[in-house]
């Protein structure tokens, strides 16, 4: 039987399926990383696990990982995308900015920081993907056997299930055999837009391969391996 999921069934991302791209909107804007209006410096925390990524793309090198409730320094976020530049323990480098949250002295909960980003006075920066010589992109993205697709719901949920305390330690703990087969087992790449998380729903149009002797599938998103409960197509677990 499944554990209790990171995130709620209702607090699951949903990612719908779109053509493919070799590479995302978030790393053709116009100009290196500057901040152009607001301030640099406001606060943040993760709503759930996040990868820290060498640029804004799902396409771009994971440089690290911000934990749950982890807390970063924004930089500022783009104006085009959902993606952030931020600071953790001195490593810069860009996260998703829907699952970033903000607890605001009169509210009662954390709002999500890019939906906010005017009113919390988070300064606009922009990023030049020639200047920083597409370095950073994942091997094989271009070429990856998968969809581009876009995130249509899950940051408002993922923040009730942090706030009421669903993610609190619950996560799937697969046996090690599964996690040593699925990293052994490469499969082609897949690349959505948006950011894999636990509870995110994998559109139809993927195929996902099964894993012997165990209840889940896996592929490779995004440049990580996860684990999925097939039947939901939920991604149940992030091999890092």
């Amino acid at each position: 039987m499944l554990k209790s999921k990171l995130l709620m069934t209702s607090a699951a991302a949903i990612l719908a399926a779109a053509p493919v791209l070799a590479q995302t909107a978030t790393t053709t804007t116009e100009a290196t990383a500057n901040a152009e209006t607001a301030v640099a410096g406001t606060t943040a925390m993760a709503a759930t696990e996040l990868n820290l990524r060498a640029g804004p793309g799902p396409d771009m090198e994971i440089i690290d990982v911000i934990p749950a409730d982890g807390e970063v320094t924004v930089e500022g976020c783009l104006e085009s995308a959902n993606w952030c530049q931020v600071t953790l323990n001195g490593t810069t480098g860009w996260a998703y900015g829907d699952y970033l949250t903000v607890q605001q002295a009169e509210a009662a909960e954390p709002v999500i920081l890019y939906d906010n980003r005017t009113e919390l006075e988070v300064a606009t920066v922009t990023y030049d993907n020639e200047a920083n010589d597409g370095g950073a992109a994942l091997a094989g993205a271009a070429t990856a056997a998968g969809t581009a697709a876009a995130l249509a719901a899950g940051p408002a949920g993922v923040i009730g299930a942090a706030v009421i305390g669903a993610a609190a330690g619950d996560a799937l703990n697969p046996d090690q055999e599964t996690v040593t087969y699925v990293r052994e087992n490469p499969v082609d790449p897949v690349l959505l837009q948006g950011e894999v998380v636990v509870g995110a729903t994998i559109p139809t149009e993927v195929e996902l391969t099964p894993i012997p002797d165990a209840e889940y599938s896996y592929l490779y998103l995004n440049g990580t391996p996860v684990l999925v409960e097939p039947e939901a197509r939920e991604v149940v677990y992030i091999v890092r």
